[in-house]
Parts: C-alpha cells; sequence; structure tokens
C-alpha cells in the first residue's frame, strides 16, 4: 500500500502512518496540490490520497481526471468544519476522517481500500480449476492473458495473480486499453516528454516505467491500434520503452498480464490484432467461465453484494429469501458478475424490509427476474419477442432502429461502454463514435451508472 499525504497533515497523520509503515505501507508527503502531481507525474504513485480538507479538493480530482489518474482520496480535517467536509464529499472524496485522527480508524480505512482492490470470492468447481492453475503460475513472471465475457472479473483475477506473485509488495498498475482515446493511449503507457505535443506541459512518466518491478494490466487490449502494438512488443520483448519526445530508451522491469473479453484469434485473422504480440502476451491463458456456467458462485456472490451495499447504504443487514435465491439461479446473467452485483445493489435499495424477495430484484427496466422461469417455453417467448421487434420496426429507418437498439442496450447495462459493445458485437470505438453523433444530434447519451429517462 503506497499513501500520499497532502497538505499540513504531517504532524497530526504521525502516530497513524507510524502504524501504517509498520504494516508494510510506503508513505510519502506533499505540502500543495503541484507537488503531489508532479510526485505522480514521475512515476511514484500512490493507492489512497489523503488530503487536508482545507486543500482545493475539486481542483485536485479535477487535475486527478485530466491525467488520468485514478486513486481514491480521503479527505481529512476538524469536525467542527462541517461544509469543507462536504464539499470534499461532493466533489469526490471517498471518506472523510475527523483529526485529531484515530490511528485504528485510519488503518481501518487503509484496510478497507487493500481489501477492495484484492477481493476474490468464488467457490464454485469450474471458478476453483482457474483459480488454481492461476496460483500455479503466479510466482513466475511469464505473461499471461485472462479472457472471458464481459463482466467475468478479468481484472480481478489479475489482481489475485499480483498479490501471488514475486512482485506482490511491488507495483500493480492498470492500464484501461479501451477508455483511452486511440491519441493519447501511447503517452499513457509510455510516457511523454515536455513539450512533446500540443499540452505536454511536463514530463510524464508513462504506466510501464511507473509498474516498473512490479504488474502492469493491460486491460481490454483487443482495443489497441495496430501501430501502436508494434511498440508494445518492442517493449515486451527488449523490456525497453522510448518517452514519447524522449531521445533514449528507458529501461523497464515488468510483468505484463493482458485482458480481452473477445476472440484474439479472430482478430488477427481479421488483421486488427498482430499474431507476434498475441504469441508473446498468451504464455499463459486463464480463461474465466461465464457466471450461468459457474452456479456456485451465485449464491456466495450474492451475499457478499447484499451485505456490501447495505452497509455501504447505511441499512440494516439484509437476506436473501429462498425464492429470491432460486431466481437468482434460473437467471442467464448475460452481463455476468457485473450485472449480479448491479442488480443486488438496486435490490436492497429496493427491498422493504429485512428480507430481499424475488419482487426486489429487477432489471433497469423494471422487469423482474421471475420472468425468466415463465409458464412459456423459451421457444415460445423467443418467437412472441421476435414478432414484437419486427412489428416495431415496419415503417422505421435502419439509423433510427440502429440508435434505439444502442441506446436501449446502454440503458440495460446502466451506461457501462465496454459491456453494451460487446453486447451489440461492435468495438468501443465504433460504439463511442456513434454516441457522440447522437450527442450532437440532441439525443441525452446515458453516463456510466445512468439509465435515460422514458420520454
Amino acid at each position: 500500500m503506497r499513501l500520499l499525504i497532502i497538505g499540513a497533515l504531517e504532524g497530526q497523520l504521525s502516530e497513524a502512518t507510524k502504524l501504517a509503515m509498520q504494516g508494510g505501507a510506503k508513505v510519502q508527503h506533499a505540502s500543495s496540490i503541484d507537488i503531489a502531481m508532479s510526485a505522480l507525474r514521475a512515476g511514484r504513485g500512490a493507492d489512497l490520497l489523503f488530503v487536508d480538507v482545507m486543500v482545493d479538493i475539486p481542483g485536485l480530482i479535477a487535475a486527478l481526471d485530466g491525467e488520468r489518474i485514478h486513486i481514491p482520496v480521503v479527505a481529512c480535517g476538524t469536525e467542527t468544519n462541517a461544509a469543507a467536509a462536504v464539499n470534499a464529499i461532493r466533489a469526490g472524496a471517498k471518506e472523510y476522517i475527523p483529526l485529531p485522527p484515530d490511528a485504528e480508524l485510519i488503518a481501518a480505512v487503509i484496510a478497507a481500500v487493500a481489501r477492495e482492490s484484492t477481493d476474490f470470492l468464488f467457490r464454485d468447481p469450474a471458478m476453483a480449476r482457474v483459480v488454481q492453475l492461476a496460483e500455479q503460475i503466479a510466482p513466475s513472471d511469464a505473461s499471461v492473458l485472462v479472457t472471458g465475457e464481459s463482466g467475468t472479473g478479468k481484472e480481478v483475477m489479475a489482481k489475485h495473480l499480483h498479490s501471488k506473485s514475486k512482485r506482490a509488495a511491488r507495483a500493480f498498475i492498470s492500464v484501461n486499453c479501451a477508455a483511452i482515446p486511440e491519441n493519447l493511449l501511447e503517452s499513457e503507457l509510455f510516457g511523454h516528454e515536455k513539450g512533446a505535443f500540443t499540452g505536454a506541459i511536463a514530463r510524464r512518466v508513462g504506466k510501464f516505467e511507473e509498474a516498473s518491478g512490479g504488474t502492469l494490466l493491460l486491460d481490454e487490449i483487443s482495443e489497441m491500434d495496430v501501430r501502436l502494438q508494434a511498440k508494445l512488443l518492442r517493449a515486451i520483448q527488449e523490456r525497453v520503452i522510448d518517452r514519447v519526445g524522449g531521445t533514449r530508451p528507458v529501461p523497464v522491469d515488468i510483468r505484463i498480464i493482458a485482458t480481452s473479453n473477445r476472440n484474439l484469434q479472430d482478430a488477427v485473422r481479421q488483421g486488427t490484432f498482430r499474431e507476434d504480440l498475441l504469441f508473446r502476451l498468451n504464455v499463459v491463458n486463464l480463461k474465466l467461465p461465464p457466471l450461468r456456467e459457474r452456479p456456485g458462485d451465485i449464491a456466495a456472490l450474492a451475499d457478499h453484494f447484499v451485505a456490501k451495499y447495505a452497509k455501504a447504504n447505511g441499512l440494516p443487514p439484509r437476506r436473501l429469501t429462498d425464492d429470491a435465491r432460486a431466481a437468482l439461479l434460473r437467471a442467464p446473467w448475460p452481463g455476468n458478475v457485473r450485472e449480479l452485483e448491479n442488480t443486488l445493489h438496486r435490490a436492497v435499495l429496493l427491498s422493504q424490509g429485512d428480507d430481499i424477495g424475488p419482487e426486489a430484484i429487477v432489471m433497469p427496466d423494471g422487469v423482474g427476474l421471475t420472468s425468466f422461469a415463465g409458464a412459456a417455453s423459451v421457444a415460445t417467448q423467443a418467437a412472441q419477442v421476435a414478432e414484437t421487434i419486427s412489428r416495431s420496426m415496419v415503417g422505421r429507418t435502419v439509423a433510427d432502429v440502429e440508435r434505439d437498439l444502442i441506446l436501449e442496450t446502454l440503458d440495460h447495462v446502466l451506461g457501462n461502454r465496454t459491456h453494451a459493445a460487446n453486447i451489440l458485437g461492435i468495438s468501443i470505438r465504433t460504439l463511442r463514435n456513434k454516441l457522440n453523433q447522437y450527442a450532437d444530434e440532441g439525443t441525452h447519451v446515458p453516463g456510466p451508472g445512468e439509465v435515460r429517462k422514458s420520454a
């Protein structure tokens, strides 16, 4: 665990940070946002920020977003400064801790963040076999390709691999290749020198350098442009990288884990993925089974998410009824663990009492899981749906039908772009271009976690 303390908190947090350091945490201090951002740009990363509530926390979070640096922020201040505490939480701080600090509370926050990033829950034999293979190869430095449908837990598996490796005490750095615009991804991975391009106001160390000594996760690598794949291949083979605008190579010592929800062999045949890069990445392939093929995990994960979101929303403990469990096991879960988690978060909020029944477990559109267990056969239901869809499309343009399909799919997955692209069978870039077009035309496009208001 790497902690970065920002503002005039060094003395007030000294006892708490001593305890954290005794537990293996590494602690840095920065007196201002500028100094903190310089440290983060230089590759001296952090897993958690403790920030003086009197610091410009909205400005800090905006600076982090602008640099695409994702680190949880915990604000600290005097108990009497309630307005500053509220503003900090509204700006995006994860927690607020009153000063003078309780060392045990600080330790609990640190432990919660560490646990949140490494929790890996499974019970089903199908997943147990994959985990056994993962733990067998974890101590090596071999590259690993983790594949599976969207939402199956590929990033969680990557973190588990890192935690069981010889590099566990060093950094685990993740880059989502689908979430970063193509023209910025090279700088994000390899860094850049000051003035290398418009907007490069300072030297920025890339994720390869930041992860040196540890593990680098390349999430959704199938979305990486084929031209950048050549530079990535050189970095993996020769263990050196070139910063954008740099004049000399920089050595790196990392282990690569990559994930994909697409068939990379198909991408190779289509010419969108380099075969030599696939060979380099796919030393070991961990294929995660979809949730519908691991029913033993559904019950365990359901209990975990119910407890998690009851606590997160300040509610008393909730429990799933036997009928609710049966409905969960019958559902197909096309969005896998991510969809299950969102559904149970919603169920915790919708339940009227301490027991969560099947009536509280509904999809974003209000359809209940019990619809999957109706008396009609699957074939009959499919025929009815097909007929309804066909009638609804007659007299409409292809562009209108496509727009509605894309936006309704986005609603179904609560705004998750990667999941929606996977369901629709298109690339994340194509989806992003379509959504930008709809927004330009005046159509409301839901953000992550948001559902469109019905017209």
